[in-house]
């Protein structure tokens, strides 16, 4: 197999000059933008159909559990097998599900226990994508440029999360969820060609020695891999840092944001509401695009725990503000502030971990990162039933803030940036 074009030398947007990363980065933004279409069709019609506070909050688990329970195992998949291969069968999995989705539809015959499947489906789709996607940007680009490879890729797919709410309701609006749905399936179909036509199978050139530790399943690999991070401060405290943010804050106080925008303008509280959560999704598209152009934001250990300790303060301004303006601002800070410091903990992750277990660390770092949101249902939503969401998300921001100061301790002897020239 050929290699990907290999570019040295620092340079902004320097992960673009491979246009295979350019057609996978496009494809990848379509994935996000159908994903969430998904999730604002059927989330509507359930709500309608059912009104179901109990089904609702399985949508969010069916999101999340795989990959607290299966991440670890599907980065051992991606280890050991062709990427592509489990993008197929990622993106026939959403395709299903969106036309089990436009079945029922259409048939006016959706039930709870159909719903159930289909959100699960969905959710198991998405963890068999992620260690994969993540792996093979290291056969598309020069590892050098792969911290500009995660930014760029987590910036598109925010583009693609900014626009599926949009064209999700314009497809409600004008062909109804059925139609919807089947339009919304054939949005997958570029990723789908990508993995049929490009080479990389994301283990770089064929013929490559790898040792690969058998695969098996359950929390003892799990621990085995976590124990062999430990050996690399870097690797572990950027596991620790997600795992941290996820746990106690990750994104439920979005599910929260109808209870917030309600106490700003009154009788405006939809168009806040669509405010307050674009103002987060444009702060992070920004702040991709910052840490691409200025060489300083280059990534290192303590930058991306000081990037998280921001981020926390921004969410306890953001829980304790009576103006509408201050919550906007604190909005768009905060995405900017996530996307930095979750793209450059994903680099440091992808750059220093070992070629032989890459798949299985990404793959604990999913379960860390995305696994772990559930524990925030928790600590923002539950506690936010009895003490009130805004003292809930402050308090476990500001817990937040407490955690980070004793990891930025133990991160002091881990090196200062990536690696020379990596920007």
């Amino acid at each position: 197999m050929t290699s990907a074009p290999r570019r040295s030398g620092p340079s902004s947007f320097a992960a673009l000059g491979s246009g295979s990363f350019r057609s996978f980065t496009l494809a990848g933004m379509l994935w996000m933008m159908a994903d969430n279409i998904e999730h604002v069709i059927s989330y509507w019609v359930l709500h309608e159909k059912f009104a179901s506070p109990m089904l609702g909050g399985f949508a969010v688990i069916s999101h999340w559990a795989p990959f607290l329970f299966g991440g670890m195992f599907m980065g051992a998949l991606a280890d050991r097998y062709d990427c592509r291969k489990l993008f197929l069968v990622s993106m026939a999995m959403f395709m299903a599900a969106a036309l089990g989705w436009a079945y029922f539809f259409w048939t006016d015959t959706i039930q709870v226990w159909h719903s159930v499947i289909l959100l699960t489906l969905h959710g198991l789709a998405g963890v068999i994508f992620s260690p994969a996607s993540q792996l093979i940007l290291h056969d598309l680009v020069n590892d050098a440029h792969v911290p500009s490879a995660v930014r760029l890729t987590a910036t598109s797919r925010q583009v693609g999360l900014l626009l599926g709410p949009a064209v999700g309701g314009f497809l409600l609006l004008a062909l109804g969820p059925a139609l919807g749905m089947v339009a919304n399936a054939v949005i997958y179909l570029p990723m789908v060609w990508w993995s049929l036509t490009e080479p990389y199978t994301g283990h770089g050139p064929t013929g490559t020695p790898r040792t690969l530790r058998p695969m098996t399943w359950g929390m003892t690999d799990m621990v085995d891999t976590l124990r062999e991070t430990v050996a690399n401060r870097t690797i572990f405290g950027m596991i620790i840092l997600v795992g941290l943010t996820s746990v106690l804050v990750g994104n439920a106080y979005q599910a929260q944001m109808p209870e917030f925008a309600h106490g700003f303008l009154g009788e405006d509280e939809g168009v806040v509401y669509t405010a307050l959560l674009l103002a987060s999704a444009i702060g992070a598209i920004a702040g991709g695009l910052l840490q691409e152009a200025i060489p300083s934001l280059s990534p290192s250990p303590l930058k991306a725990t000081m990037m998280s300790a921001l981020w926390s303060a921004t969410i306890l301004v953001f829980a304790y503000t009576e103006s509408y303006l201050v919550a906007l601002v604190a909005q768009f800070l905060a995405g900017m502030l996530m996307l930095s410091f979750i793209s450059m903990a994903q680099s440091l992750v992808q750059i220093e971990a070992p070629t032989e277990s890459r798949g299985r660390i990404i793959g604990v770092y999913n379960v860390a990162l995305n696994g772990l949101k559930i524990g925030s249902g928790f600590t923002v939503g539950f506690l936010g039933a009895v003490i009130g969401v805004h003292w809930s998300l402050g308090l476990s921001a500001g817990l937040l803030l407490l955690c980070l100061a004793p990891l930025a301790y133990y991160l002091r002897g881990a090196p200062r940036a990536l690696r020379a020239g990596s920007h």
